[in-house]
């Protein structure tokens, strides 16, 4: 990840969280150029101390989280005897168990110097998994050219099988275009194979020269006995012309066949590319994880062994205004009027510089922490929107390459697909809900899996709409609660790790 969590926040919402040199300017990039570009001149404001034991919450209405919304803390020491691991299991085991927290985890980068046996370990096992994805992924494009095929060959049958069905149509014009239709597809298919004996080389050749235009011009054996023409090319237009009428009625027999059979075949390969897709997958998760995106500081020296992690957790808990209501710090008002939901959050950021070990299978690592904790309240659409475009900035630059490559086509492949399978679905009793785009999967590795209620939900405005008196009123007790979990979370670290409390 590239952008600064904290600068994301800020524009998200300038209003509360954004340092006022900058917010205008900040509300215009998001307006014009969207939440991510805003960060990278947005300003976060500085945490101020709030005595929090002070605070008199029946004066609820005068909003004082609003004016002082952060807490921030931070602890930055040396402990070469402590592994990575039990304190980051630590962090999360409190925040779900004493500060009653969701916890998910929203960056986890690291980057090693280039001498370490880190840096060439992690570089082997991504290699490995670019290699496998690789592999099935050249297997996947021959599926996909395979449907190609398959569609270009159904769209040739579903058009000459039209000219069979316009043949009972009962508009004149139609059946004799879709008679003379047939008939050039029967002349350039199947009599040319006579070769100097075909209807066009008699023509071309022998001076045959009305034999075309008459053999055009009849519909039935009754017409060839009407023609104007010598015995021997009313004979020679009798032959061909039952050998015609046999081949329309076998070729639309065996065309329908081989229809429902490439459409058979086309679902099949469809299930095949579903297959490959969920296998690379996996390959393609792992490889995107392994690759190193941690900032490259001064830390980091080539021939040093040295490694360095990034990780932040997001801790959330939604205030309930109903409870507020039973203490009698807010009127019933407040439980029956619809607002948005509104949650305190903390940021956990661990930036971890250690000299990796080899343990056993793996690495042991020992090194200097810097702990940050920090808290906000967010609104249930912007905590969204912080995640989403989390997530946005965190695809590589090759997956967007690759996305903005396919997406369209694949797309239309799609729509082309579903016209002939939907053909067969229609026959049978449901579509199977747990189909899944099989192109996309390959594509979409960072995507939410449950597209279908991404889609439900409420579509956000840019910018987002400001708070109204009354969720102001429950913002500023929400940051309230984030600063109380906040500084219980900071504390109870600094217990854990022996150091003072004040």
């Amino acid at each position: 990840m590239t952008v600064n969590i904290h600068n994301l926040i800020a524009s998200i919402n300038p209003d509360i969280y954004c340092d006022s040199s900058v917010r205008e300017e900040v509300k215009t990039k998001v307006k014009k150029e969207g939440y991510l570009k805003a960060a990278e001149k947005a300003k976060p404001i500085e945490s101020e101390y709030l005595d929090l034991e002070e605070i008199e919450y029946k004066s609820a209405f005068s909003s004082p989280g609003l004016k002082k919304p952060i807490e921030k803390h931070s602890l930055v020491y040396d402990s070469f005897g402590e592994n990575l691991e039990p304190v980051y299991f630590w962090i999360i085991d409190s925040m779900k168990t004493d500060i009653k927290m969701d916890v998910s985890k929203l960056i986890d980068n690291f980057v090693s110097s280039a001498g370490s046996s880190y840096f060439s370990e992690m570089g082997g096992r991504a290699t490995k998994m670019q290699e496998e994805a690789m592999k099935l992924m050249a297997t996947a494009n021959t599926v996909v050219k395979s449907i190609l095929n398959i569609l270009y060959d159904l769209k040739e049958f579903k058009i000459r099988l039209s000219l069979y069905g316009e043949l009972k149509s009962k508009d004149k014009e139609v059946k004799n275009a879709a008679y003379l239709s047939l008939k050039q597809i029967w002349i350039d298919t199947v009599d040319l194979k006579r070769g100097n004996t075909s209807i066009k080389m008699l023509s071309q050749q022998l001076q045959y020269i009305t034999i075309i235009d008459a053999f055009m011009s009849v519909n039935s054996l009754k017409d060839i006995e009407k023609i104007d023409l010598n015995d021997r090319v009313k004979k020679i237009i009798l032959h061909r012309f039952s050998e015609f009428s046999k081949w329309i009625e076998e070729s639309n027999k065996e065309l329908r066949k081989r229809y429902e059979i490439e459409k058979i075949y086309l679902k099949s390969q469809v299930n095949n590319a579903k297959i490959y897709s969920r296998w690379t997958k996996p390959y393609l998760k792992a490889a995107q994880q392994l690759q190193q995106r941690a900032t490259t500081t001064a830390s980091i020296v080539n021939m040093f062994n040295t490694v360095l992690f990034e990780l932040v957790l997001l801790g959330e808990s939604e205030h309930k205004p109903g409870d507020d209501v039973k203490i009698g710090l807010l009127p019933k008002i407040f439980e029956k009027h619809k607002m948005r939901k509104y949650y305190s959050i903390v940021i956990v950021e661990i930036n971890f510089r250690s000299v990796p070990e080899r343990s056993g299978q793996g690495h042991g690592f020992r090194g200097k922490f810097e702990v940050a904790f920090t808290s906000y309240a967010l609104n249930e659409e912007e905590l969204r929107v912080l995640k989403e475009e989390i997530e946005k900035d965190d695809l590589g630059d090759a997956l967007k390459i690759i996305e903005g490559a396919t997406e369209e086509s694949l797309e239309q492949i799609q729509k082309e697909i579903d016209e002939f399978l939907d053909e067969e679905k229609k026959k049978d009793a449901k579509k199977d809900e747990s189909d899944v785009n099989p192109f996309f999967a390959l594509f979409s590795i960072f995507k939410k899996e449950d597209e279908e209620e991404k889609n439900k939900e409420k579509k956000i405005s840019i910018p987002i709409k400001k708070d109204s008196d009354m969720e102001k009123v429950i913002r500023s007790l929400a940051i309230i609660e984030g600063r109380e979990s906040c500084n219980k979370l900071y504390s109870l670290y600094k217990k854990a790790h022996n150091m003072p409390v004040f």
